[in-house]
């Protein structure tokens, strides 16, 4: 195991940073920095940040925004399919609009190093690991979303120099245990069938759960990100373990962890086959090639720290 990336002494900001990902990051960083967690409380609670994080209520459409900082994190957005289609005006204000509105005040204030979230769903469906060179496509306005975070983001590093690193996150999970708890039903599948399973309730499957995912543990998707702008990084990384299991893997492991017997229930996809994406699959050889980042928890790891939660 490779040692945990430490950057110190730093003023840090991190949008969406009362949400999963953005509390994870904003947590780790406040050990050694100076940090400052930014979130609306529309999808993230504060109650998921150390007392060393300084917390603000405030949105990422704001002027005035606390980005006088030497990197900005930014997390902040609506962060699935579901939640984009629910308000797609809503999302493109929050997703975009959010994204140039941070980057440009961070700029203003001298900040020149951000690292955002992208999305690993460009990809589409791919059973083979996916490269940053590999085509791309928005069949949803959630994925043209964050494909104009990454249009803009080479924006501000041809026209004003900054660096910008856009990570393209595959299935990012914790569990209930962790800080996913408030996303309810927008948390990762991991946690929602683990949280099924130890309740001994059946956990719903779209489709006949083959399925499949990268399933990559918040705790690298933090070293990635802070290693992005330890080593300020520009352009788009994948974030991924390079494998894949399906959902009823997902949940055969966790039964079998829990020691549960549980079989799920298989429903009809709500979501258009034509958009669905079955399968995905990281080539991260690019991230660790220009920062040495590895993946740490691999997928039983990962599966037991979900279901320790429940002894």
């Amino acid at each position: 195991m490779r040692d945990r990336s430490d950057m110190k002494n730093r003023r840090v900001l991190v949008t969406g940073g009362a949400g999963f990902i953005g509390a994870n990051i904003a947590n780790h960083l406040a050990a050694a920095n100076d940090v400052i967690a930014v979130d609306d409380c529309s999808l993230g609670t504060p109650e998921n940040l150390d007392t060393a994080v300084q917390f603000r209520n405030r949105s990422v459409l704001e002027s005035d925004l606390p980005t006088d900082v030497d990197v900005v994190f930014h997390l902040a957005a609506l962060s699935s399919y579901a939640m984009h289609e629910a308000d797609p005006q809503r999302g493109v204000r929050v997703n975009v609009e959010g994204f140039v509105n941070v980057v440009e005040q961070a700029r203003r204030d001298g900040c020149e190093t951000v690292v955002y979230a992208s999305t690993s769903s460009v990809y589409g469906d791919r059973t083979e690991p996916s490269p940053e060179v590999a085509d791309v496509t928005a069949n949803t306005g959630y994925e043209a979303s964050k494909l104009a975070r990454e249009r803009y983001a080479e924006y501000f590093r041809a026209h004003h120099g900054m660096s910008v690193a856009g990570l393209r996150l595959f299935s990012v999970y914790q569990g209930y245990g962790g800080a996913e708890r408030h996303k309810e039903e927008y948390a990762n599948v991991i946690a929602q069938f683990a949280d099924d399973i130890a309740r001994g309730a059946s956990p719903v499957l779209y489709g006949d759960g083959t399925q499949t995912r990268d399933f990559t543990h918040v705790s690298d998707v933090v070293d990635g990100a802070v290693l992005a702008a330890e080593h300020r990084l520009d352009g788009v990384y994948n974030v991924g373990t390079g494998d894949r299991h399906s959902f009823n893997t997902v949940v055969e492991s966790i039964a079998e962890t829990l020691g549960v017997d549980v079989a799920p229930e298989y429903v009809e996809n709500p979501i258009p086959e034509a958009i669905y994406v079955h399968d995905t699959c990281a080539d991260p050889s690019k991230l660790r090639a220009e920062t040495g980042w590895e993946p740490d928890v691999g997928f039983e790891a990962g599966i037991e720290r979900v279901c320790s939660a429940y002894r």
